[in-house]
């Protein structure tokens, strides 16, 4: 990377990808440390977009959040200039167009986008234009955390500590904007952000599920949480009940800071009933953990993190499959999870867990098909943080749940819904149940069945596997693969 020099640029471009918001911004904060005239811009980028469906919140949650931030630059003499199209092209094209010195970006870790800003840092280079990256998605990134040997954590617990024990006011403190030296050039030709229509997108049922994007939409959520976090580590694994920050989204489009969010959890987690606080702490610490492990490891975008296990010899049935995608397994708490993402594109991170457990080792299906399909309806979706934790579920992850340990989906559901709200909401013909028999209603009698109105294989599904023998083939499965008999 070309350092940053003393002497000022005349004209810099400050370039967004997940970091939507005009506060605590690590690349603008520079750039408009080091340069008279900062431009904006954003790229809808059509290698991510066009294999999208038109239906896709995402594209909702980002094209709003940056009408709402090209509004926030604008009432200080700014404004992004949005383009849709390639930005290897687009960006050297536009840093040119504007006689830009420099490029400044926030850095990204997922190995696609290592690879496109490595392209777009060579042409820059060609026509003599700098480019810069900034840490800004995560606290500590690469290989700053790692063990005494040099060589990176695969165990999330040392990684925390460490991570903890390095952590500084310097890594928490905020990169003001406002204050610089630099101003905010105007775009050369004002233009609002394109509409979805012009990027070949729907209106979607967004707002409607309760998700407001955009920096406005992060504070109103932040400012809500910190009212109960208190609570956060005795309400989190009950998905009836509003135990979560729901800020999981915010964070993978950079509406919300990280460093904010860490800030207020590491000061909180020290005063006396700070219980809750250290524990989401931990969950941010993960986000971290993730990040580093794709970093130094980006072949398990497409392979297990332990070897041993790259040849498991799942069943992969397809019509099981489908079952598990649509929420019809005939197990309530896993199809209750299935059918909130469908219909909304959230899960409850205790039902992540147990959707992705049952598709592994009671399905029998490959976790990399899970890891794709949530990969398509999750509204947080991040690589990082997706590959991890189905690795981690199937067992075959960095600190990932010993194989040997299999979810019981029945004994989930009486344990974290336990009278059935989760499952009424998302289940509604299973309503009629009371909350001892709703978790796993085959188990009535038929004519309790007829008489609550609920017969099952007619109105619900009946279980597609028997979770015991599931349980012993998957057993099967893995101690198979140990013993290198696959």
């Amino acid at each position: 990377m070309v350092p940053v020099p003393a002497p000022p640029y005349e004209r810099a471009l400050v370039w967004f990808r997940r970091d939507l918001r005009d506060f605590d911004h690590a690349a603008l904060s520079h750039a408009m440390s080091c340069a008279r005239a900062v431009y904006t811009a954003f790229v809808f980028d059509r290698e991510i977009l066009d294999p999208l469906p038109r239906s896709d919140r995402r594209v909702e949650f980002v094209r709003d959040g940056l009408a709402e931030l090209d509004a926030a630059l604008a009432c200080d003499g700014g404004g992004v200039i949005a383009l849709h199209g390639h930005p290897r092209e687009a960006i050297p094209a536009l840093a040119r167009e504007l006689g830009a010195q420099a490029v400044f970006v926030n850095r990204d870790y997922e190995p696609q986008a290592i690879a496109r800003d490595r392209d777009v840092e060579a042409a820059l280079a060609t026509v003599g234009i700098a480019y810069h990256e900034s840490k800004d998605h995560v606290i500590f990134e690469r290989d700053e955390i790692v063990g005494q040997s040099g060589r990176p954590y695969s165990v999330f617990t040392p990684y925390r500590n460490a991570w903890l024990a390095a952590l500084t006011p310097a890594h928490l403190r905020s990169h003001a904007v406002g204050q610089r030296t630099g101003a905010l050039a105007p775009p050369p030709l004002r233009a609002p952000i394109p509409s979805l229509e012009a990027l070949g997108f729907d209106v979607t049922d967004l707002r409607a599920t309760g998700v407001e994007p955009g920096m406005e939409g992060g504070a109103r959520l932040f400012a809500e949480f910190r009212e109960r976090i208190d609570a956060y580590k005795a309400t989190r694994d009950f998905p009836g009940v509003e135990g979560g920050s729901r800020l999981s989204v915010h964070l993978r489009f950079g509406t919300v800071s990280v460093r904010e969010l860490a800030s207020f959890a590491h000061a909180r987690s020290l005063e006396p009933g700070g219980d809750g606080a250290h524990t989401w702490l931990s969950e941010l610490i993960w986000r971290d953990f993730f990040a580093q492990v794709l970093w130094h490891r980006p072949d398990v975008v497409a392979h297990s993190y332990r070897a041993e296990y790259e040849d498991l010899r799942f069943a992969n049935d397809a019509d099981l499959f489908d079952a598990w995608c649509e929420g019809r397994t005939g197990y309530p708490i896993v199809d209750a999870a299935m059918r909130e993402l469908n219909s909304t594109g959230r899960m409850h991170n205790r039902l992540r867990m147990v959707a992705a457990s049952f598709l592994v080792k009671d399905l029998l299906c490959d976790w990399r098909w899970g890891e794709r399909y949530f990969a398509q309806k999750l509204l947080d979706y991040d690589l990082a943080s997706n590959n991890g934790n189905w690795q981690w579920a199937a067992s075959t992850g960095c600190d990932a749940q010993p194989y040997f340990r299999i979810f019981n989906p029945v004994a989930q559901s009486e344990r974290f819904d336990p009278d059935g709200a989760f499952i009424r909401r998302h289940i509604p013909e299973l309503a009629p149940l009371d909350d001892g028999s709703i978790h796993a209603p085959w188990k009535l009698s038929p004519e309790v069945q007829r008489a609550k109105g609920v017969v099952i294989g007619r109105d619900y599904p009946s279980p597609v596997v028997d979770h015991a023998t599931a349980r012993a083939a998957a057993l099967a499965m893995f101690k198979a693969a140990r013993a290198g008999t696959t």
